[in-house]
Parts: C-alpha cells; sequence; structure tokens
C-alpha cells in the first residue's frame, strides 16, 4: 500500500499525539467502566448470569458493527470516523448514567461496543494510510500497546471517580476521555491520498472481496481468529486458577496487574523486530509462549508458581502487540481498505468473543484445567497455522 509521505521524510512523532493520543484516551475510558458495568447491572436488579451477559453486549455490539463501520469509514472517512465514533460513545455512556431500568443501561452497553468498532477500525485505516510499510509494524504496536496503556490506567482513575461521586464517577471520567480522544482525532492530519488521489473504477462490495480473498481469509484469517480466541481466554484463565488454588482476591489482583504490566512494556521493539525481520518472528514466539504457558498454568499448586506463568503469559501477549492490525495492514487492498479491514476485524471478534465461551464449555463439561490446556493447544495451533502461511521473508511493501 502507498503511503502519502516518502519514508525518508516520515517520522512517527510527528503525528504522535493525534495518531496514538485519541487511543490512550479512548482506551482510559473503556478501562475506566469496564470494571463497574457488572456492578451497575446487579444495582438494577440483575442477577449473576444477567450481569455477565450485560458484559458480553460489549464484545457483541463490537462484532456485529465491524462491517457496518468499514462501510461507514469508506463513505466518510477516518478522521470523520473516529470524531463519530466519539459521539456515539458519549451518547451511549450518558444513557448508561441516566438509565433508570436494565434494559436500557444494556442498549447504552451495546452502543458502548458499537462505537469501539468504528473508532477501532478507522483509526487502523487511516495508520494503514498515513504510515510508509517500513514503519508500519511498529506504529500498529504502539496503537495496540498505548491502548492497553489506556486500559490499564483506567481502572485506576475511574476508582478515584468513584470514591468521590460513586459508580457513576466512572461513567463520567469515559465521557471525559472519549470527549478527548474525539478532540484530538478531528486535528488529525489530512491524508495526502484522501484529498488528491482518486482510484479509478468501481467501489469493491464485500461480496467482492470475500471471494477476491478467499484464500487469505480462510489461511491466515483462521490464524488471526485463533490468536484473538488465546487472547480473550487469557484474561479469564488467570483469575479463574488463582480462585481455584484459594488464592486471596489480593493476591489474584496483583498476579493480574503484574502480568499486564509486562504485557505493556514490550510492544515498540516486537513492532521493530517485526519490521525489520518480518512479521513471523512475531507471530509465531508470542503465540508459542502463550500456548505453552496456558498448557503449565493447570500444573501450578501456589501463587509463586502461578505467579511466573502469568508474567509468561504477558511477556508472549505483549510481543504480539499490533500483529493484528499489522497483518491486515499488509493484505488491505488499496480499493476497498477499510471495508476489508472491517472484515479483518470481524474474525477477530470473532475469535475473540469465541475464546471465553470455548473455556467456559469444556470447563462445563469436564474441569477448569482441561479448558485452560485446551486453550493453550489453541495458541499453539495458531503459532502453526500463522508459521506455515505468513511469509517468513520481510513482508511486500504495498
Amino acid at each position: 500500500m502507498k503511503s502519502s509521505v516518502p519514508p525518508g521524510d516520515f517520522s512517527l512523532w510527528s503525528i504522535a499525539v493525534p495518531a496514538f493520543g485519541p487511543s490512550l484516551l479512548f482506551g482510559i475510558g473503556e478501562g475506566a467502566i469496564l470494571p463497574i458495568i457488572p456492578l451497575s447491572a446487579r444495582d438494577m436488579g440483575s442477577s449473576l448470569a444477567g450481569a455477565a451477559l450485560v458484559v458480553a453486549l460489549i464484545g457483541i455490539g463490537s462484532l456485529a458493527s465491524n462491517i457496518p463501520a468499514s462501510l461507514l469509514t469508506a463513505r466518510f472517512g477516518e478522521r470523520r470516523g473516529m470524531v463519530g465514533a466519539a459521539l456515539l460513545s458519549i451518547v451511549a455512556l450518558l444513557l448508561c448514567v441516566s438509565a433508570t431500568s436494565l434494559w436500557l443501561f444494556a442498549v447504552g452497553v451495546l452502543l458502548i461496543g458499537a462505537a469501539s468498532a468504528v473508532f477501532n477500525l478507522a483509526r487502523q485505516s487511516y495508520l494503514t494510510e498515513a504510515v510508509p510499510p517500513l514503519m508500519r509494524a511498529r506504529a500498529m504496536s504502539t496503537l495496540g500497546g498505548v491502548g492497553r496503556i489506556g486500559l490499564f490506567a483506567g481502572p485506576f482513575i475511574g476508582a478515584l471517580a468513584i470514591h468521590l461521586v460513586g459508580l457513576a464517577g466512572a461513567y463520567w471520567v469515559a465521557v471525559v476521555a472519549v470527549a478527548a480522544a474525539g478532540t484530538l482525532a478531528w486535528w488529525l492530519p489530512d491524508l495526502v491520498s484522501d484529498r488528491y488521489e482518486k482510484i479509478a473504477g468501481p467501489a469493491p462490495t464485500l461480496g467482492s472481496l470475500v471471494a477476491a480473498h478467499r484464500r487469505l481469509l480462510l489461511t491466515v484469517g483462521v490464524g488471526i481468529l485463533l490468536v484473538s480466541a488465546v487472547r480473550s481466554a487469557r484474561q479469564v484463565v488467570v483469575p479463574l486458577w488463582a480462585d481455584n488454588l484459594g488464592l486471596s482476591p489480593a493476591a489474584t489482583s496483583l498476579i493480574y496487574g503484574l502480568s499486564g504490566a509486562i504485557d505493556m512494556l514490550v510492544f515498540y521493539p516486537a513492532g521493530k523486530v517485526m519490521d525489520k525481520k518480518g512479521r513471523i518472528w512475531v507471530a509465531i514466539p508470542s503465540m508459542t509462549l502463550m500456548g505453552v504457558a496456558l498448557l503449565l498454568m493447570p500444573l501450578t499448586t501456589g501463587a509463586v508458581a502461578l505467579l511466573m506463568v502469568a508474567l509468561l503469559i504477558g511477556f508472549g501477549n505483549g510481543i504480539g502487540s499490533g500483529l493484528i492490525m499489522t497483518l491486515g495492514a499488509d493484505y488491505a487492498p488499496r480499493q476497498g481498505r477499510a471495508q476489508f479491514l472491517g472484515l479483518w476485524r470481524f474474525m477477530s471478534d470473532l475469535g475473540g468473543t469465541s475464546g471465553p465461551a470455548i473455556l467456559a464449555g469444556l470447563t462445563a463439561a469436564l474441569t477448569l484445567s482441561f479448558g485452560i490446556a485446551a486453550t493453550g493447544v489453541l495458541g499453539l495451533a495458531a503459532a502453526a497455522v500463522l508459521g506455515y502461511f505468513v511469509p517468513r521473508n520481510k513482508p511486500i511493501q504495498r
């Protein structure tokens, strides 16, 4: 894919604040509300199962909105897409704050997921075009990394607001963060291609894109689905296994937090390796480490052993930061970029939704340890699929 700026004249610092700032702020907003959504649902009379379902609506809203998000981004552009997503998210958050019934609250949560889909797709599409291909992986890894930093910091900022004004405080933190994200996104530099280039020929349809990239979606796309399944399941296995071992909530939170801290520290070096060596130099180690760590987890019998495994999971996940977005950008055609990325994100979110469901099903049918081990096998399978189908050399720079 042709970039708007010659590689020799481009620096990530030139777009750092307007390009990565919105992701950090949007992540803070999401992080502030994620821990308290089930608590809000319970306050409105929901059962435990109902509260879990309300939380799942964020993922469902994102999954269902990826394709519409791609069409909106293609029509109105990436910058307007991010600003529109921020406005929709603010409306959804205000609906959550003012909801007087569980149903209204659930609608607000669903809309938050939909807004997230539009925002994430638009920011990925923007960087795909704005950053030269030789720096693409570093840009995508940084994008994923700053989002994770936001998700990590959000709960602490939200906790302070909750202490001051109650549960509603977390939603107001999110409103302010998302409003700031939308404001920064509005000041993104225009894409040169948006202003001067015209692509000849009719715009591709989703059906034509699926047909043209069928083999890719059934090979590398399946690998991406597996990666997302393992990543989403990993967020559940640590607290579940800690509870199984009888660890205290404080110890569980500490282990989970340290794993997340390792996750955040290694995103940029991983992006540089992907740019210099090729994508599989990160894809295979990332998924192999996570797969092995998940296979080892059922063998742990105490807090120290679980911490070591959790740190390995965090490291494996951290070095894979931006991997899915980078591969999507590599394969996205110049014509129909946003629609293709919408398909790519749909497969990713489908895996993200299925990961915890697979873990839950196997745990219910067999045991928790079997479910965790099976998730580890999925990680090794992801490494094998990506290792076989992703080129071993540097990607073709389009």
